[in-house]
Parts: structure tokens; sequence; C-alpha cells
């Protein structure tokens, strides 16, 4: 764990395999600055590549990913979190160009990061928190960690309480809600109609006292976690 407290870049990486810092970002002229001083400061390969861009499948490199928060939205993002998750993989995540703590929160205790970067961060900053990265060690302020903390000690507790007497269908659809999946989707996954699938929405809205998806996804992650294992395919659809 690392405090966000500046100084010199550490350049000191000390991994046997090769390293390759990902930008998954829009790239531009500014992308390409940054990816410059990166490479000048750490001196390790870095690349850049599009949100939707095909993952590497090489498993003798080691690259350490940095999701460029005002480009990559979370259904990309669930797409980088498979990938990492696999036996194979020798990704280490990152979210990179985030406004504030609040939305680090919201992000990692969604995906498996293991740094955040801020847009107030210098370069500096930034190049160091790599390095640690590449060391495969954290990179997160202690104050974001102590708020990880209470979170999911939060959670336990929640675990053995009764979920505001959802059903366990009720709790199914709900966790594939926090995917971000659609009625469609959901019907899909559980051999149901999409009637019967608003039907229980409906239902899970009364019981938690909230009024659209959004408001449900914002309970399911405040206690019951981050949602599991995504379903292939995802829409961003509203519907209810």
């Amino acid at each position: 764990m690392n405090g966000h407290q500046g100084g010199t870049v550490d350049s000191d990486v000390e991994s046997d395999k090769k390293v390759v810092v990902l930008l998954v970002t829009e790239i531009n002229p500014q992308s390409e600055l940054f990816m410059q001083y990166v490479r000048d400061r750490i001196g390790c390969e870095v690349e850049t590549l599009a949100p939707r861009d095909a993952v590497p499948a090489e498993d003798d490199i080691q690259r350490v990913v940095l999701l460029d928060a005002d480009h990559v939205n979370e259904k990309d993002m669930y797409h980088w979190e498979e990938s990492a998750a696999s036996d194979s993989a020798t990704l280490t995540l990152a979210a990179f160009n985030l406004a504030d703590e609040n939305q680090a929160v919201n992000l990692a205790t969604t995906f498996r990061l293991q740094g955040v970067f801020y847009r107030r961060d210098s370069l500096a900053l930034i190049c160091k928190g790599i390095a640690k990265l590449i060391n495969e060690e954290l990179w997160m302020s202690r104050n974001l960690m102590t708020r990880l903390i209470r979170f999911y000690r939060r959670q336990q507790i929640n675990a053995f309480r009764p979920a505001n007497g959802l059903t366990h269908r009720e709790l199914e659809i709900l966790r594939l809600l926090g995917t971000g999946a659609s009625n469609t989707e959901i019907a899909g996954q559980l051999f149901v109609s999409e009637h019967t699938v608003k039907s229980h929405l409906y239902n899970i809205f009364r019981k938690l006292k909230v009024r659209n998806r959004i408001q449900a996804m914002n309970w399911v992650r405040q206690n019951l976690g981050g949602a599991p294992l995504p379903p292939s395919s995802r829409s961003t659809s509203s519907d209810a």
C-alpha cells in the first residue's frame, strides 16, 4: 500500500518478465505525449489500445493496464476484468484519470483494481505508481484503503442479515442487474419471460424502496458487493 506522497519517480522495477504498460484510451496527441514520458522515466515499453480492442493474449508478458475512466465505460471495464481474472492472465488493472476518491471507491468495489490514479496526479507521481504496480504492489492512498476495508466489513455484516425480504429469485435478478444486464439478458440467463423479469423488478424496487435501476444497482454495490460473473454481453438499456 502506498500513500500518494509525491517525490521522485521510483524506477526500481524488479519484474523478471518483459513488461508492457498498456494505456486503454482514445489515442490522441496528449496520450502520445504521456506514453513517451512513461517510456523515458520507467524505461519499459508503452502501448495504447482503444477501449474495445482485443485484450492481448500472450502469457509471458506482464502488462500493467491503465483504464482511462474518461473514455472506458463500465461495460468495457468488465471486458478487461474478465481477461485479468483468467488463469493465464498477467494483467494488472488500474483506473486512470479519476475525478476524485468517491469515483475510486465506486470502481474499486466493482472491479479488481490494484491501483488508482487521479486527474490531479503529477506525471512523476503516476510513473512512481506504475513502477509499484510492475513490482506487484498496490497503489492506493491509505484513506482509500480504509474506505474499502469499511465497505467490505459492512458487506460481511450484511451477508448475515435478511436481504430486505428478497426471495432467492429476486436476489438472482438483482445480482444480474448489478452487472448492467438488460431485462432481455436477465430473462435469457434465468430462462424466464421478460414479463416475469419486469414483475420481479417491480417487487424488488418496492422492497428496497428505490425508484429505478440505477438506485437498485447502487444498493447492490453497497450491500451485496460487486457483481461476481457478468454475462458475456451486456446492454446499457434503461428498460424498467
